[in-house]
């Protein structure tokens, strides 16, 4: 995270760029990727009495430019007062970024549904034997039908070249072939 202050008509001593730089450090205890802070400190004259301005401009990934000016009497209060606000637009940040992390009712439900699945196909273990198939590309139904009639298979799972999934069964004893 890159620092930075700015003194406008004002000269910046060593106990304000530590009172900035102890404020700043409050950020990283949201988790964010704050790339730089950029803090200005300007001072105006408002009915003959000074009035400090200062603006904290942060720049976050995946966030736009957060810019927070607050004016006061008091730097100090300034200061705080703008810790504050840049603290709450951070922590909703946050907040709405861990919240998408949650694990959603969905997810849950098919989980609970995989696991229904394993426990029944862990039953009809010793029944059902996984096969594989032979080939993945595309083939002509013709293709298909030669090798389903050469082996003694009941039907033959492929793809064929509009990429969609076929089977073709033997649909009786004379020679007859079905399609899906």
């Amino acid at each position: 995270m890159n620092t930075s202050i700015v003194g406008r008509h004002i000269e910046l001593t060593d106990a304000i760029k530590d009172y900035i730089n102890s404020s700043v450090e409050i950020f990283k205890k949201y988790n964010l990727d704050i790339i730089s802070v950029n803090s200005i400190i300007s001072k105006e004259e408002k009915n003959t009495k000074p009035l400090f301005v200062f603006e904290f401009t942060l720049n976050v990934a995946h966030l736009d430019t957060i810019v927070v000016k607050q004016k006061d009497r008091d730097l100090y209060a300034a200061i705080d007062i703008a810790v504050d606000r840049v603290s709450k637009v951070l922590r909703r940040h946050h907040d709405k970024v861990a919240g998408h992390k949650a694990t959603k009712l969905s997810e849950i439900e098919a989980a609970v549904v995989e696991d229904a699945i394993a426990n029944e196909l862990d039953k009809l273990d010793n029944e059902i034997i996984p096969v594989r198939l032979a080939s993945y590309k595309p083939i002509d139904i013709e293709e298909a039908l030669n090798e389903l009639k050469a082996s003694d298979a009941v039907f033959k799972v492929f793809y064929d070249k509009d990429d969609n999934m076929r089977v073709l069964y033997k649909a009786s004893a004379e020679g007859k072939f079905g399609l899906y």
